[in-house]
C-alpha cells in the first residue's frame, strides 16, 4: 500500500470511495446527490484541505482530509479494502502530520467507526443530539492526544 498526497485529478475517484463508504451507514439520510458530492470532494475536501490517498495495486481505496486547524474532517475506506489495514495506515499518518493531537466528529450510531478510532488510541469528549450537522443525527467529538 502506498499513501500519497492526493492531486485535483484524484477527486473523482476520491468521491468514488466516499460514496461507496458513506453509503454503507444506512442510519444516514441521503441529503445530496452523486453530482453534489462529486462537486463537494473536488471543490471543498481537494480544493481547500490537505488530502491524503491510500493506493494498493495502483487504484485508491481510501483517504483522509485534515485541516490545519487540526481536526481529521474525513476518513474514509472503500468498503471492499475495509479491515486490510487501509484505515490503520491513514489514521498513523494523521498522528504524523498532527503530532500535537487532533479532532474528528463521527455519528454516534456508527459503531465501527467508534471502535476502530478507540482501538487507535482516540477518545470521545463530546456527544451531542446532531444539532451541529446538517443530517441532524447524533454525533460524538473524539480527541486523540500523543501518548495515548
Amino acid at each position: 500500500m502506498r499513501i500519497r498526497a492526493a492531486t485535483p485529478g484524484d477527486a473523482d475517484v476520491i468521491a468514488e470511495v466516499f460514496i461507496a463508504s458513506f453509503g454503507t451507514l444506512t442510519f444516514l439520510p441521503q441529503l445530496h446527490t452523486d453530482a453534489e458530492t462529486f462537486d463537494f470532494i473536488a471543490n471543498k475536501v481537494v480544493g481547500e484541505q490537505e488530502v491524503l490517498v491510500a493506493e494498493r495495486h495502483g487504484g485508491i481505496v481510501g483517504f483522509l482530509a485534515m485541516t490545519h486547524g487540526n481536526f481529521l474532517e474525513h476518513m474514509y475506506v472503500h468498503p471492499d479494502s475495509q479491515g486490510r489495514g487501509v484505515g490503520s495506515a491513514l489514521l498513523m499518518r494523521a498522528k504524523q502530520r498532527m503530532p500535537d493531537g487532533f479532532r474528528l466528529w463521527l455519528f454516534q450510531q456508527n459503531t465501527q467507526a467508534r471502535r476502530f478510532y478507540e482501538r487507535h488510541g482516540l477518545r470521545a469528549i463530546e456527544f451531542t443530539e446532531g444539532a451541529g450537522n446538517e443530517e441532524q443525527m447524533p454525533d460524538a467529538l473524539y480527541e486523540w492526544r500523543p501518548g495515548t
